[in-house]
C-alpha cells in the first residue's frame, strides 16, 4: 500500500512532468495540471475556512499567478510545492480581509422578539390553552370531534366530515354552534378561565 507521502511525491513527479510540458510550448498541459492538482488545491484552501466562493476566487487567482510566474520555477517538480504554498498565502490574505469588513448596523426590530413569542405570553398561552382543552374533553365525543377539527382545519370539508361524523352536512352548522356554547358556558363557570 503506498502512503500519503510517496503518492504526493508521485503527484508531485507527475504534475512536474506536465508543468516541463508546458513550458516547453505544449498548451494542453496547463489544461491537464489543473485537473491533476484542483482537488488538491481546493482541499488545502478549504482547510483554511473559507466558503465556496472564496475558495473557487483563490484557485483561479493562484492559476494566474503560476501562469506568470511559470518561468520563475527552476525545478518543474516543485510546481505542486509552489501551488500549494501560494494557494495558502492566498487564503490566508483573503482571510484577513474578510475578518476586517465592519459589521453592519442591526434593526432594533430585526431582532425584537414578536409579543406573542415572549416568555410570560407563551406561559399564559399554554396555560389558557391547558384550560380551554381540557373542558373540551368534557363534551360529547360528537362535540369534541368536531370541533377538534374546526380548530386545526383552515378550511374543513364539509362532506367528509359530515361522513366521518354520521351527521347530514346540514345540521354541521347548528351542532357546531351547541358545542361552542357548551363550552362558553362551562368556560365562564372557571375561575382560572376568567384569569387569563
Amino acid at each position: 500500500m503506498i502512503n500519503a507521502e510517496a503518492e504526493q511525491g508521485t503527484l508531485a513527479s507527475r504534475a512536474g512532468e506536465v508543468f516541463q510540458r508546458y513550458r516547453d510550448g505544449d498548451s494542453q498541459a496547463m489544461g491537464e495540471l489543473v485537473a491533476m492538482l484542483t482537488p488538491i488545491l481546493w482541499h488545502t484552501v478549504r482547510a483554511q475556512r473559507l466558503d465556496k466562493e472564496s475558495t473557487e476566487d483563490v484557485l483561479q487567482t493562484t492559476w494566474l499567478a503560476l501562469v506568470r510566474s511559470a518561468d520563475g520555477i527552476s525545478d518543474p517538480r516543485a510546481v505542486l510545492q509552489w501551488l500549494i504554498i501560494s494557494a495558502r498565502r492566498e487564503a490566508w490574505r483573503v482571510m484577513r480581509g474578510q475578518s476586517r469588513q465592519l459589521p453592519y448596523e442591526i434593526d432594533e426590530d430585526a431582532v425584537r422578539t414578536p409579543e406573542d413569542e415572549l416568555p410570560e405570553s407563551v406561559v399564559l398561552r399554554g396555560t389558557s390553552e391547558k384550560v380551554l382543552w381540557s373542558h373540551v374533553a368534557e363534551l360529547p365525543e360528537r362535540c369534541r370531534a368536531l370541533l377538534r377539527v374546526i380548530a386545526f382545519a383552515d378550511r374543513p370539508d364539509y362532506p367528509e366530515l359530515a361522513r366521518s361524523l354520521g351527521m347530514p352536512i346540514g345540521s354541521i352548522g347548528p351542532t357546531r354552534g351547541r358545542c361552542l356554547a357548551k363550552l362558553r358556558a362551562s368556560l365562564s363557570a372557571d375561575a382560572r378561565w376568567e384569569l387569563r
